[in-house]
């Protein structure tokens, strides 16, 4: 049971983690707010437990929340980065298309 446990934290450990551009999206006012992520894989459950909780740092994201619910949202992903990057490289890039997507799609931050 140990080792089952220890080899399981291992895994979790060496897993390949996809860093990247997320868009959270708000389907009845279609408001956006773009947002960068080390791990895409685990970003939704993060934002969307803040806004449960109703305390999200984003303001305007907070309110169309709790005027139109969860069932209003959804995450997509913009754009993911290369793994074999180092984070400092990626932090750097990220900035850049933040502001990109930022632009581009008309989005506030996260």
């Amino acid at each position: 049971m140990r080792e089952d446990r220890k080899a399981a934290i291992a895994a979790y450990k060496d897993r390949k983690v996809a860093a990247g551009i997320y868009a959270v999206r708000c389907t009845p006012t279609g408001e956006q707010w773009i947002g960068w992520a080390g791990d895409l894989s685990t970003i939704r459950n993060r934002v969307w437990f803040a806004l449960r909780l109703g305390n999200h740092s984003q303001g305007a994201m907070q309110a169309a929340w709790n005027a139109h619910g969860a069932d209003a949202f959804d995450l997509v992903e913009l754009e993911r980065f290369e793994d074999d990057e180092p984070a400092y490289v990626r932090q750097s890039k990220a900035k850049d298309r933040l502001a990109f997507w930022r632009s581009e799609l008309d989005a506030g931050a996260v």
